[in-house]
């Protein structure tokens, strides 16, 4: 076996990790690869042609550098590690991105490393522009707000402000959103690649913005000094202040600048100022600070000249495709607004269907109860014109009733005047027949006494006559005897003649007087009897008037149920006497008169 069989092979390829701003890539490279074929490699991957502003950057103990385009990858100061990790990141910072970002895939790595820087705080931002910055980056990640899909909340998992601006206000993260959200809400129309210009055009006013800060001392007494490197030039600041420099050295105003070992001069182009010098510890560290210049210069000076073919064909391309991707967000805009419009056409013809559909089913609902109230009432038309005619004829029946009544009450009131006018009579006759009855029993009284009188004058006219035969008696016996003398006869005619005259007196008058009272009781019999037969008549009378007035207090209840049923007639109340206490009074004092 021979020594060279023995000698290990060595790998042609070696694994290449390289981390963009969004992404993660893996190379297979050729040992024999400078650093230009491996970032030539990564741009054509990405669809970068502004790569001037880019590098391959790795990470070199405590410090960082770039990848040297012109020497092989290997041979430089690479980690050893399988695969070897570099970050695709902007080694140097435009002045206006406007004016010289062309590309949309370049604003877009721009505008994640400058978040970054912001958010990790290496570029200070005062809250009030974290917030409008914020803003602007929640509009390029989700589009237009839309309070419908964009609930409170959503915003919860996103990083949006640094740490220090949330530290500074005892805010919550609800009130922070809600602060964005009000920015964001504003921000309607404007497309991802302009919300991240917009972003980019706030963020390179910020003092920190595209500086690389190194630390250096300004002579061998190590006084402690920062130096910025920026698309501006040179920047001296103080350990504490990375904001406001002490000294700076724009690039158009530097005729030279070099290094030896740790020491850096810089010969400003007036030759009247001095040249200043400053050391760096470092030599790795004075390398990267004399690469960013260099870098930076060049492209301070290439700006100031005419565009390259290439560029210029960039920008109109670019220019081309903006107004493209315009027109397309025009034509798109149209659309989601036509969209959106028959969308909403399209929600209230549904809603307006919806609400027809409604209308008809409470129309067909109010049909059917309209066809049933309409049978229920066409029902009760029926019934009611049953009822009317039912009524009508009872209207008729009770109209015929009140008119017989009336005519009944008019003949009860006339009877009934009638009869008390008979009362009246009956009243004056009976007063007249107790005062004639009075009137008798004085006559009476006075007749009887003069029957005493005369049946006393009788008894003593038979007395006497008595007295007379006896005296006479003798005289007939003295016709029988001789006759004796006779008296004078003056004195014997006048006793005889008054004797024989006070006789016949007394049965004329006797004969006389039972007469007038056989008539008188006779003519008294027949009037008692005559008033009795009024007194009977009356009686059947009042009795035949308690029938009619009890039939007729039936007829006017009867009236009054039709009136309250409905019936509109008056009904007729028949008054009820009050006499007939008076009437039975009278009969009985009749009778017992």
């Amino acid at each position: 076996m021979s020594i060279l069989g023995l000698k290990k092979k060595q790998p042609k390829t070696f694994k290449v990790k390289v981390i963009t701003m969004d992404a993660e890539m893996e190379f297979s490279c050729e040992v024999k690869w400078q650093g230009k074929d491996l970032f030539d490699l990564v741009c054509r991957t990405v669809g970068l042609r502004e790569t001037w502003f880019f590098g391959l950057r790795y990470t070199v103990k405590d410090t960082y550098a770039w990848l040297k385009p012109e020497k092989r990858v290997l041979d430089q100061e690479v980690p050893k590690d399988s695969p070897i990790t570099f970050h695709f990141l902007a080694k140097f910072f435009p002045e206006k991105v406007e004016e010289e970002l062309v590309q949309e895939i370049t604003q877009h790595l721009f505008f994640l490393q400058v978040k970054k820087q912001i958010l990790d705080e290496e570029i200070f931002c005062s809250p009030e522009a974290s917030v409008l910055l914020a803003s602007y980056a929640v509009q390029a990640k989700y589009g237009d707000y839309d309070p419908s899909f964009h609930k409170p909340g959503f915003l919860a998992q996103d990083e949006l402000l640094p740490k220090r601006v949330l530290m500074q206000y005892q805010m919550t993260a609800d009130m922070w959103e809600e602060k964005i959200t009000a920015w964001y809400a504003e921000h309607r129309g404007i497309a991802r690649d302009e919300a991240e210009m917009e972003y980019l055009k706030i963020a390179q006013d910020l003092e920190m913005y595209g500086v690389s800060y190194f630390a250096i001392t300004q002579n061998k007494r190590d006084t402690d000094l920062l130096l910025g490197v920026d698309a501006q030039g040179l920047h001296i600041y103080s350990p504490n202040s990375k904001l406001n420099p002490n000294k700076s050295f724009p690039w158009s105003g530097i005729r030279n600048i070099s290094y030896s070992e740790k020491e850096f001069t810089i010969k400003p182009l007036d030759k009247k100022k001095d040249v200043f010098k400053f050391y760096s510890s470092q030599l790795r560290v004075n390398k990267l600070i004399l690469q960013l210049c260099i870098g930076n210069h060049d492209l301070f000076m290439r700006r100031r000249k005419v565009d390259s073919i290439e560029v210029q064909q960039m920008k109109a391309q670019a220019k081309e495709e903006k107004a493209r991707k315009k027109m397309e967000r025009q034509i798109l805009a149209r659309e989601k607004q036509m969209r959106e419009e028959a969308e909403r056409a399209k929600e209230e013809m549904e809603r307006r269907l919806f609400q027809l559909q409604d209308e008809a089913r409470l129309s067909n609902e109010a049909l059917l109860r309209s066809e049933e109230t309409a049978d229920l009432l066409a029902e009760k038309a029926q019934i009611a014109e049953e009822e009317a005619t039912l009524l009508a004829h009872k209207a008729a029946e009770a109209e015929q009733d009140r008119q017989r009544l009336e005519v009944t009450a008019m003949k009860t009131k006339e009877e009934k005047r009638l009869m008390e006018q008979k009362m009246r009579e009956a009243e004056q006759l009976a007063v007249k027949l107790v005062e004639q009855s009075e009137r008798r029993l004085k006559e009476s009284d006075h007749l009887k006494q003069d029957l005493t009188e005369a049946k006393d004058a009788e008894r003593r006219a038979k007395q006497k006559l008595l007295e007379i035969t006896k005296t006479t008696y003798p005289l007939i016996a003295a016709y029988s005897a001789p006759p004796a003398p006779l008296p004078p006869p003056e004195a014997a005619d006048f006793s005889y003649e008054s004797t024989s005259t006070r006789l016949d007196f007394k049965d004329s008058d006797m004969k006389r007087l039972s007469m007038e009272i056989e008539r008188e009781r006779l003519e008294y019999m027949e009037k008692s009897k005559h008033l009795q037969d009024q007194l009977k008549e009356l009686k059947t009378e009042i009795e035949s008037l308690k029938m009619e007035e009890q039939q007729q207090q039936q007829a006017g209840v009867y009236t009054l149920r039709h009136e309250a049923r409905g019936y509109n007639q008056e009904p007729v109340y028949l008054p009820q006497s009050n006499r007939n206490s008076a009437y039975m009074s009278q009969m009985a004092y009749f009778e017992e008169v």
